[in-house]
């Protein structure tokens, strides 16, 4: 095997031709001079149709390192006329329009900011900071423009995420059948929902199904709007989350009048006790230790009215467990659940099944179908690492660029690696 194919091999290059290969002393580098094979020439660098030639030109693509030493392609590129373009530079098989890089460059770039921080990636890529995040880009781009991601959405998930401290927030959108991530966008409120429907267009937006989400005023008004024929689901999460708020609002109340009443030392344990029993009061029954078992054999004893309280917490717990495997028994448990705290007489529980009955319909579908924020909730979590890993970001879009690199398709893959099955 002759010297130039040997390094046509090592470059992983397609439908390329290698002339020569020298060693730059000045630069240190490597600078390997190729041109494209005869049916690769004198096309057009943005459609990639034969288009006759303007000029003339040379440029260099930074390929990946081959062993300390950097590597550089070489080609005279010339300009060509594009009926539909106009006068662009001329196609290249080993990278992608516009870029300085060659494609096992931008895919070797890619996988590593999907694995591990940008910072990280640059120093072993021996690039910029900067340079990484317009790499990724480019390769979300060049993926996004060969699949429509809004093509088949009939289920779907909604949430907003907070990136950066001062109520910086972005819009996160996910396939519930895919598991993947669709659309995310700075900002939250109407405006960036209605963008997201201004994208997805009328026609598929009238095929959504179910949409899960929070109880956001600005996410179920947008929904009515754009979405009418699509059955809401409240996130479960988040009503369960509304019913300990309660509960820890009246642990809090029965502190406080113990405080108040507190006289002598026995006074003013019970005070300290009930100051102590949020754990107590906020874990899973099946999961309490035994001492915090005996915290809540003594509140039952001392504060019946606090008591109830978690009575009332347990029971609306068990109506979303008892969904899991009988949909219509956890619909009338919720009724029993709504009828019972509305004759409470604890103002919190009251104002809370008020608050449930407003979204009755979204919470009864969640019970009837099983969906859930999960998936979006996982989407922020990996979200936050991303952040974490990157130790901040200076815009929403290099966060954005990330997110959509690793969790809306196909991760990278390593140049020159065969794709794991499983």
């Amino acid at each position: 095997m002759s010297l130039f194919r040997i390094w046509k091999r090592t470059l992983t290059v397609e439908h390329t031709v290698v002339e020569s290969v020298r060693v730059d002393e000045g630069e240190q580098c490597v600078i390997v001079s190729v041109r494209p094979d005869a049916r690769r020439r004198g096309r057009c660098g943005i459609c990639g149709r034969p288009a006759p030639g303007y000029d003339a030109g040379r440029r260099r693509w930074r390929d990946l390192d081959h062993g300390a030493m950097r590597t550089f392609l070489e080609a005279g590129v010339p300009r060509v006329r594009c009926g539909r373009h106009g006068t662009v530079t001329a196609a290249v098989p080993w990278a992608r329009h516009g870029a300085g890089h060659t494609l096992a460059f931008d895919q070797q770039t890619a996988w590593m900011a999907a694995e591990c921080s940008k910072s990280a990636t640059a120093q072993l890529m021996r690039t910029s900071w900067r340079t990484v995040g317009a790499i990724v880009e480019r390769v979300v781009a060049d993926r996004d423009a060969r699949v429509d991601r809004l093509a088949r959405l009939r289920r779907i998930g909604i949430d907003e995420i907070s990136y950066r401290k001062g109520q910086k927030y972005m819009t996160c959108v996910v396939d519930h059948d895919t598991a993947k991530v669709v659309w995310v966008a700075d900002g939250h409120g109407k405006d960036v929902l209605h963008r997201f429907f201004d994208a997805l267009g009328p026609e598929r937006a009238g095929r959504l199904t179910h949409i899960s989400a929070d109880a956001a005023a600005w996410i179920s008004e947008t929904l009515a709007e754009r979405a009418p024929a699509a059955i809401r689901a409240m996130d479960p999460f988040h009503v369960v989350a509304w019913a300990t708020e309660a509960l820890d609002a009246e642990r809090r109340a029965s502190w406080n009048r113990a405080r108040r009443q507190a006289e002598g030392s026995d006074g003013r344990e019970r005070a300290r006790a009930l100051k102590d029993s949020r754990f107590a009061l906020w874990k899973n029954s099946a999961d309490l230790t035994d001492r915090q078992a005996a915290k809540l054999t003594w509140i039952a004893a001392t504060d019946t009215r606090l008591h109830h309280a978690w009575r009332l917490n347990e029971a609306l717990c068990a109506v979303f467990a008892l969904a899991k495997s009988r949909p219509a028994a956890a619909l009338r448990a919720l009724d029993h659940w709504i009828s019972w705290a509305r004759r409470c007489r604890i103002d919190t529980f009251v104002g809370l099944q008020r608050r449930i009955v407003r979204q009755r319909e979204a919470i009864r579908a969640t019970l009837l179908t099983g969906m859930s924020n999960g998936l979006t909730e996982s989407t922020n979590t990996k979200t936050r690492l991303i952040i974490r890993r990157g130790f901040g970001f200076h815009s929403a879009d290099a966060i954005i660029a990330l997110v959509m690199l690793t969790l809306a398709g196909q991760r990278p893959n390593l140049p020159g690696r065969q794709v794991a099955t499983e």
